[in-house]
């Protein structure tokens, strides 16, 4: 079988249900620092700027690495790159758990969790998009992109738990054994790659991403995502902080559901929205799905600082739905750039497509901090400027994303 050659459907279900299960081990721990940041903050005397740092660096390590190593896949088998980021992972959770005291080693541990993460996550996307066809490969990369959904999700309320019954520090070395599980399974379970991958046509050098650029459907799928991601970064990364401090100031009482497990509810919701939305794109297209999800997002995002702080129950409610439109085109910005590549790049297009995106990710966590303190910390004008910088960013994504006009997949019934 030659990397290009989708094998049968009921062994290409197989391989993504594989996949998807490691991605939950992988990712499970993720997001338990964004999920103790109320605790970790005073703990460590943290100013707003230096936790949106911390969040940020998994984010800034994944932009650094993800171009080498996903592009990495179109000669070299993805599996031995994603076990080498699985690895990494659990090495910069025990990390975090041994060595991080204060605001550096931090920093550290997390800029490795996100190397690990730039091997795995459109690694293993990659496989599974050299083994299925066309018209699986959308519904493919939907549950590819649940399963990291659902663990994000289940991330807040996991670290909260383990760190309330056992302390900060179980909570990651927890993380690190899960990860380390999901190793075992993918070395074990998972084919070699057979055969060679697909030459390109032109010769073209592995890390010459200047036909990708050239590439106006699959950049434009890019660009949005580079939006997307800074938007869902900033929300999972400061949605506890907020929830917090809507609590704080409006005096909800402590029977409320708490903000980690609010959060976690946003998670399991968007994920049902992003395998929702691909469905939607396939059948009504994947432009008018996507422009969507960017206005409604917009009009939420703009919103949600001002008018959150009434009361925790609005301000949950909000970003209940604020969650399901970022989440609603997912799935399928990714799986339309993944769709508009030529086969022989489509390595370096995902390394490029994942890059922006996680260079908005980077930004996000720092975007909010940054406007927090220079609004004189947490307040309703400084969270409702912080979202409303979000929407503003988003604004010109959709502006941008219409004058491409990128197109449609396989299947995808109108463009």
């Amino acid at each position: 079988m030659s990397d290009s050659t989708p094998v049968p459907a009921a062994k290409s279900w197989f391989l993504v249900a594989v996949m998807c299960a490691a991605q939950v081990m992988v990712q499970i721990g993720a997001f338990f620092w964004p999920a103790l940041l109320p605790t970790m903050m005073p703990l460590w005397a943290l100013s707003n700027s230096d936790a949106g740092w911390i969040t940020a660096i998994f984010y800034g390590a994944y932009m650094i690495s993800v171009p080498v190593l996903v592009t990495a896949t179109d000669r070299i088998d993805p599996k031995a790159i994603y076990l080498f980021g699985v690895g990494v992972t659990v090495i910069g959770h025990l990390g975090f758990a041994l060595f991080a005291d204060s605001f550096w080693p931090a920093m550290a541990a997390r800029a490795l969790t996100g190397m690990g993460w730039a091997g795995t996550y459109m690694t293993g996307l990659k496989l599974l998009a050299d083994r299925v066809d066309a018209r699986m490969m959308s519904r493919a990369t939907a549950g590819h992109a649940a399963s990291i959904g659902l663990s994000g999700a289940l991330s807040f309320a996991f670290g909260d738990a383990i760190a309330g019954a056992f302390g900060w520090q179980a909570a990651f070395i927890a993380a690190a054994a899960s990860a380390g599980t999901a190793w075992l399974v993918i070395a074990v379970v998972m084919p070699r790659r057979e055969g060679h991958p697909p030459q390109r046509k032109d010769g073209g050098r592995l890390f010459d991403f200047r036909p990708v650029f050239r590439n106006r459907s699959a950049m434009a799928y890019a660009i949005a995502y580079a939006v997307h991601t800074l938007e869902m970064s900033a929300v999972r990364g400061w949605a506890v902080a907020f929830l917090g401090y809507v609590a704080l100031t409006t005096g909800a009482t402590a029977s409320l559901i708490a903000p980690a497990v609010v959060v976690t509810g946003l998670g399991l919701a968007g994920t049902v929205a992003s395998i929702a939305g691909n469905e939607a794109a396939i059948r009504f297209g994947r432009r008018r799905l996507v422009q969507t999800a960017m206005l409604a997002s917009i009009l939420f995002g703009g919103c949600i600082g001002f008018l959150g702080g009434i009361s925790y129950a609005l301000a949950a409610a909000l970003l209940f739905f604020y969650a399901i439109f970022i989440w609603l085109d997912s799935s399928s910005l990714t799986a339309g750039a993944a769709g508009s590549a030529e086969p022989g790049r489509r390595g370096a297009t995902l390394a490029v497509h994942s890059m922006l995106g996680y260079s908005g990710g980077f930004l996000g966590p720092l975007l909010i901090g940054w406007t927090l303190d220079l609004a004189g910390g947490m307040s309703t004008t400084g969270w409702g400027s912080a979202f409303l910088g979000v929407a503003i960013l988003m604004t010109a994504a959709l502006v941008v994303f219409r004058l491409l006009r990128p197109q449609g997949l396989a299947g995808d019934r109108t463009g």
